[in-house]
């Protein structure tokens, strides 16, 4: 009959959007490590089975691969083996077709901007964090790649340069002790990205008296709509932070400088702070790497090294420290705590993977106590941030070695060995869209159906 008629073509008209799904930034459409995808993902793989397409990649990079409809963006460094000299390395933006990994398009990005090879040590290609760290984001008809040698370009998805600007000649060499690497955030029609730096050049690198800034910025041309100075107690390497911006409540969440800081997107006034985990700057050297995350009416910030974990309320205003403004934090000798990974928000439950304790820990946003806590296998660490979708969670080691937990229970339901043999700093997470994960070793690109 023509109803049944009418309620298939439309289903029909929606099954492609639902097979193809989107991850549109590191975190996802949710901003916090979680897809909503209705389809069944993937258990049981490994490097033989269950993998639709496997390319091989130029070389190493931290990146979430992001996926658009039927497009996989991947940021690359190429290394050339052939040849003694360091400093060989390009930036390359790569376009793979999400059905079959054929490489749709492959650009050379750098503009040879490289400021790391003053104190003779070449940061494009370092091995812990190199240029091609921060992920891609999608803006509405763009792409848009940064790395940390403040190249940031916008392609159309065809591969069509839109426009390109270095914010280190923009604004002055970054201040960081090792490689800038905060991936870029589109919200709300503009581009948005944290560089929160320490006030004094390092190895050589960066000028005096450098601030702290947000910048925001125009997607369809790059140019800056405003800039955001962030000031800061912090002193020294705890000024730096890798973290990216997380939109919230129409906020943006920037955690950083001993601070969780909340800004107007269309001013990058300062709305309310919180902090400090780090009082009287007792700490110098606590860099920050996880990025805030939300949920449960809590905004999540993660102290360095093995510092506790604090749960901030959302709705506060000014300046605030202590337990003003405060839910609840960890304890000092807990296995809740985060060094480098940004902890997970899926069906109303953190999860929180602690690299120094090698813990997955499923955890209560009102009370901040664990509901049950995994002990994570293998000699190698646990740094890629977890991610979720169809109650499993899955997060990768240095190694390459892959997880897929039950998000309920906590058991290890697969271990999946994609890495290379000798591998020792796969540091991507998994990326999830449709029925399909995408994951990024040091040579390949995975996507395992």
């Amino acid at each position: 009959n023509m109803k049944s008629i009418i309620q298939n073509s439309l289903i029909l008209s929606l099954f492609p959007l639902f097979l193809l799904g989107s991850w549109p930034n590191w975190r996802g459409a949710n901003f916090d490590g979680s897809s909503s995808t209705t389809a069944a993902l993937p258990q049981d793989f490994d490097q033989a089975k269950g993998v639709k397409w496997k390319s091989g990649m130029p070389g190493p990079s931290a990146a979430t691969p992001i996926i658009h409809g039927s497009r996989v963006f991947v940021p690359s460094i190429l290394v050339d083996s052939s040849k003694k000299s360091k400093g060989q390395g390009e930036l390359i933006a790569m376009c793979l077709d999400s059905s079959n990994g054929r490489i749709l398009w492959r650009k050379n990005a750098g503009s040879g901007y490289r400021p790391g090879q003053k104190d003779g040590f070449d940061y494009m290609l370092h091995d812990r964090s190199n240029y091609a760290s921060p992920s891609p984001v999608i803006g509405e008809d763009t792409v848009f790649f940064f790395f940390g040698n403040g190249d940031l370009i916008a392609y159309d998805f065809d591969g069509n340069e839109k426009w390109r600007r270095n914010l280190q000649s923009d604004y002055g060499d970054f201040c960081f002790q090792w490689t800038f690497s905060a991936s870029p955030t589109f919200f709300g029609g503009r581009l948005y990205l944290p560089i929160l730096q320490r006030d004094e050049p390092v190895h050589g690198r960066g000028v005096e008296q450098a601030e702290s800034f947000i910048l925001c910025m125009n997607p369809k041309n790059g140019k800056t709509i405003w800039k955001h100075i962030r000031e800061s107690d912090a002193q020294k390497e705890s000024l730096e932070s890798f973290g990216t911006i997380i939109p919230f409540n129409n906020q943006l969440l920037v955690a950083g400088g001993d601070v969780l800081t909340a800004h107007d997107p269309d001013s990058g006034q300062e709305i309310w702070r919180w902090g400090t985990w780090n009082p009287g700057n007792k700490q110098q050297w606590w860099r920050l790497v996880p990025s805030p995350v939300v949920g449960g009416g809590v905004g999540l910030v993660c102290a360095p090294k093995r510092a506790p974990i604090f749960a901030i309320k959302l709705d506060l205003q000014g300046k605030n420290t202590g337990t003003n403004g405060l839910r609840w934090e960890t304890s000092e000798d807990s296995s809740l705590t985060s060094d480098v990974p940004t902890p997970l928000f899926y069906r109303k439950k953190f999860y929180i993977l602690s690299d120094l304790r090698k813990k997955l820990s499923q955890v209560n946003p009102e009370t901040g106590l664990a509901e049950w806590t995994l002990d994570l296998p293998g000699k190698y660490k646990w740094r890629g941030s977890p991610t979720a979708g169809d109650g499993k969670i899955y997060t990768m080691n240095h190694n390459g070695m892959v997880l897929v937990v039950s998000a309920e229970s906590g058991k290890i339901l697969n271990q999946a060995e994609l890495g290379g043999a000798y591998d020792d700093n796969t540091r991507s997470s998994i990326a999830i869209s449709g029925a399909n994960l995408y994951i990024r070793t040091n040579e390949n690109l995975y996507c395992i159906e």
